[in-house]
């Protein structure tokens, strides 16, 4: 729809912010940098959220601006060790989905300036160094975590309030569960499915399947930007993800489900939660055809009549943002995006056009577009986390772009 295209172009401009220079919990950033929102929510640089919304800028033709979206991801990476959440001073207690090379990638095959590779490339390094450091388990995969600190209860009680606010429940009396809400609340908002039912209360005993597709998509990007730049270490990165891919197929690959399952490193078995983290295996290139094929089946549990669910619908569900039946731009674009790679395009353009259709039909409605659909009603998605509803460009617009580029 031209109308929400020229809406998008003529926003953009609206979501750029500038402070060079620290200003109370915001972190000062070198270039001018994208948020979410037009408006009063979010207005910060987001990790994961920024990967989509270049996505859309690329495809704007404002590739420079996708380019000081990353550098500034860049620059905070060198400053701290790690990406935060964001730009503020409390999200460095953690980082987000590690899409950071993706990002370069995407910058790097626009404009293909080696020197400026060869910066961001340094900066991916220091990223890899802290998610193999930081969030790595004995079995040689990855999972989200936290810094918390047993003996700081005041910081603990307060994240273990956030997460009982968001999961609208009451807080728990006794300290060990106390501590473990808190755990819980760290790791799922770094995960970016905040909040969701994949794990319970027991986040910290898994390895994400969509963690660690990311992070073998960095081995391979890294080994490419090597190969690029003819530094020597091409042949590492790829030793690294052939070794994740190993991994991956021996622990979260279950060949009766005919799908890569998140796994409880702690009790040594497979979960059987189906969601759409089982397509970023296809979305980063490591499943074989044939898992392919297997996975696609999966689309019958979780492809409702509006687009995507995040998961399928189960009577454990919490009722959370990140659940049935709510739909979000970054999980359509990555699972699109996984089928036209393994050759099932009919699939994606029909997604592609569930979503842009949702986009449309609450755009003529409210003049709008917004964070999250629910794939039911194919109305804009209000939960218990969020009673109010959120307007958005950011991935939301992105993708948009992207899907209505595959259908026309």
């Amino acid at each position: 729809m031209q109308k929400i295209v020229d809406f998008i172009n003529a926003n953009w401009d609206a979501t750029r912010r500038y402070t060079p220079e620290d200003n109370d919990t915001l972190i000062g950033l070198p270039k001018p940098y994208t948020v979410p929102s037009i408006r009063d929510h979010f207005n910060e640089i987001y990790y994961w959220d920024t990967y989509f919304t270049n996505v859309g800028l690329i495809i704007s033709g404002k590739v420079g601006y996708a380019k000081d979206n990353t550098e500034d991801i860049a620059y905070l990476i060198n400053k701290y060790g790690f990406m935060p959440n964001g730009n503020r001073t409390y999200y460095l207690n953690r980082s987000q989905p590690p899409f950071f090379s993706l990002m370069i990638r995407d910058v790097y095959e626009a404009e293909k300036d080696k020197a400026w590779l060869a910066e961001m490339y340094a900066a991916a390094c220091v990223e890899y160094k802290f998610w193999q450091e930081k969030r790595s388990t004995e079995n040689g995969l990855n999972r989200y975590y936290h810094n918390l600190d047993r003996t700081d209860v005041e910081d603990y009680r307060r994240s273990a309030e956030y997460y009982c606010r968001r999961l609208n429940s009451e807080m728990p009396e006794d300290d060990d569960t106390v501590y473990n809400y808190a755990q819980n609340c760290r790791i799922v908002c770094e995960s970016g499915w905040d909040c969701n039912s994949r794990f319970g209360h027991r986040l910290f005993d898994y390895n994400w399947i969509d963690l660690n597709s990311l992070l073998f998509a960095m081995e391979k990007n890294m080994a490419y930007f090597a190969a690029e730049l003819d530094n020597g270490e091409s042949e590492l990165w790829q030793s690294r993800a052939e070794k994740r891919r190993v991994l991956l197929n021996e622990l979260c690959w279950n060949e009766k489900m005919g799908m890569f399952c998140d796994y409880d490193f702690k009790n040594g078995v497979q979960s059987d939660f189906v969601s759409l983290a089982s397509f970023y295996p296809l979305f980063v290139g490591l499943a074989t055809p044939e898992q392919a094929a297997r996975t696609v089946k999966l689309l019958s549990k979780v492809e409702m009549e509006y687009g995507l669910a995040c998961c399928e619908k189960r009577d454990d569900l919490l009722g959370l943002q990140w659940d049935y039946p709510h739909g979000w731009a970054p999980l359509h674009y990555m699972t699109v995006e996984g089928l036209f790679k393994y050759g099932f395009e009919q699939d994606a353009i029909r997604i592609a056009k569930k979503y842009c259709s949702t986009v449309e039909r609450n755009f003529e409605e409210t003049g709008n577009i917004w964070e999250h659909y629910d794939t039911d009603t194919g109305k804009v998605s209000v939960t218990k986390e969020k009673s109010y509803q959120i307007t958005m460009m950011g991935w939301s617009a992105g993708i948009y772009l992207h899907c209505l580029g595959i259908i026309k």
